[in-house]
């Protein structure tokens, strides 16, 4: 199936959310049987149903007047991104700076895969991690490039 440029479907999609005080965090399009177009939305107090039936509202007509596939039909899907949802762009790591987070890497380093610490600084190339140690604090400096995942940790209880 055909599909116009995300980035043109994104900035759709962004400028229908500013107004509304909705970040779209992130755009995807599954292809297959069951083709499908997903928008992970934000807000500054989390996403409730409300808020994904009311942006979903607002973007249907908007973006079949776009026609992203061309005709072929597909499912518009709006979601919360979770809250255990990947860092992706300097905002998320901007948001959760000096909370913990989890950091999985591709590789072992000194032994270890995945580390849970607080997110103490970040660049473009580097991600810094603070975590306790059998001798205190001991700080990690993570290239981008050897992490697989990294995101907020969710305490649960």
């Amino acid at each position: 199936m055909k599909v116009k440029g995300m980035e043109e479907i994104r900035a759709l999609l962004e400028e229908i959310a500013a107004p509304m005080d909705i970040e779209v965090v992130d755009v995807e399009f599954r292809q297959g049987r069951n083709p499908a177009l997903t928008v992970y939305i934000d807000t500054r107090d989390g996403v409730d149903l409300d808020t994904c039936e009311k942006y979903h509202r607002a973007i249907d007509a908007p973006l079949d007047e776009l026609d992203p596939t061309y005709g072929a039909a597909y499912t518009l899907n709006v979601s919360s991104p979770g809250l255990d949802r990947p860092l992706k762009t300097e905002r998320d790591f901007a948001r959760v700076q000096g909370e913990k987070v989890e950091v999985r890497l591709y590789a072992p380093l000194r032994g270890k895969k995945f580390f849970e610490g607080v997110l103490r600084a970040y660049d473009a190339n580097t991600v810094t991690v603070v975590c306790d140690g059998k001798d205190g604090e001991e700080e990690y400096k993570f290239p981008l490039s050897q992490i697989a995942k990294i995101n907020r940790a969710v305490e649960v209880g």
